[in-house]
C-alpha cells in the first residue's frame, strides 16, 4: 500500500532515537546510514554527502567501515542519534539516550543535543536522569503512573514543588537525631535508609545541631530535581 505524500513528509521531519540497540549489526557504520536515509526516499546520493558530517557530529570520524560489533556501547548510541539526523529533521525524539553509558560519552551526548537545539531542532528526551533533565530540558514534565505531577523550566519546578535548601545526614543513630532536631528545624524530613533528608528554608539551625556530633556526617546543598521527582512519586522502588 502506497503512503500518502503528506505522511511521507511528515515522517521525514522527525527522526526518533530508541532506547535498545536497533542497528543493523550485518551493516557498517556507513550502510546502516545510507540504508536508513533510504526508508525516507532520499537519494543515495545525498545521504553520502551527508554521512562525514553526521559521523563527524558523532564523534565517529574515521569509524565510516567498521561493523556494529566492533563498536563500544558509547559508539552504539552516538550512531544512533547520528542515524536519527540522516533526514535532517526538525523535531528529534530520544527514549533515554544516555543510559549505560560513561560519563565522557554521556556529556558528550549532552553537548550535540545543546547543539541541536541552538539549530533550530526541537528535541524531546525521555529520561530517569533528574540531572540530565536539569542540564537539558528549556521545559519538564514529570511523569508518574502516565499523570503529568509538575511542569515548567527546571527552575519553576524545584521552586514550586519543594523547599529551597537540602541537609542530607548519615551516619551511627541518624533516626535518632532527625526525630529531635529535624523534627525541630527542618520543614519536613524524611528517613531513607541510614540517611536523612531534611527540607528547609533556613538550614541554620539543622546545621547548629550537626556541630559537635562526628558520628554524623551530613552534606549541605540547593534541592534539585530528584528530589522534586521522589517527593511526588515516592522512594519505594518501581518494578
Amino acid at each position: 500500500m502506497a503512503i500518502p505524500r503528506e505522511a511521507r513528509e511528515a515522517r521525514r521531519r522527525v527522526g526518533v532515537v530508541p532506547q535498545n540497540d536497533n542497528l543493523d549489526p550485518d551493516f557498517t557504520v556507513t550502510e546502516n546510514l545510507l540504508v536508513f536515509g533510504r526508508y525516507f526516499g532520499i537519494p543515495a546520493a545525498t545521504i553520502r554527502e551527508r554521512i562525514p558530517g553526521l559521523l563527524e557530529f558523532a564523534g565517529l570520524a574515521g569509524r565510516a567501515d567498521e561493523k556494529i560489533s566492533a563498536l563500544s556501547g558509547g559508539m552504539k548510541r552516538r550512531l544512533a542519534l547520528a542515524r536519527a539526523l540522516v533526514n535532517d529533521p526538525e523535531l528529534l525524539v530520544l527514549d533515554e539516550p544516555t543510559t549505560g553509558l560513561d560519563p565522557q560519552a554521556r556529556h558528550l551526548i549532552w553537548e550535540r543535543l545543546k547543539q541541536l537545539v541552538q539549530l533550530g531542532k526541537t528535541v524531546l528526551l525521555t529520561t530517569h536522569f533528574m540531572d540530565e533533565a536539569e542540564r537539558l530540558a528549556n521545559r519538564l514534565a514529570i511523569m508518574d503512573g502516565g499523570r503529568i505531577v509538575a511542569h515548567g523550566s527546571p527552575r519553576e519546578v524545584i521552586a514550586q514543588n519543594i523547599e529551597p535548601q537540602v541537609v542530607e545526614v548519615y551516619g551511627d543513630n541518624v533516626a535518632d537525631w532527625a526525630r529531635i532536631e529535624a523534627a525541630r528545624h527542618a520543614l519536613r524530613f524524611e528517613i531513607s535508609g541510614e540517611t536523612a533528608f531534611c527540607y528547609a528554608v533556613d538550614p541554620r539551625g539543622l546545621l547548629d545541631s550537626l556541630q559537635g556530633r562526628p558520628a554524623l556526617r551530613y552534606l549541605h546543598r540547593p534541592a534539585n530535581l530528584e528530589d522534586v521527582f521522589l517527593k511526588l512519586t515516592g522512594r519505594e522502588l518501581r518494578d
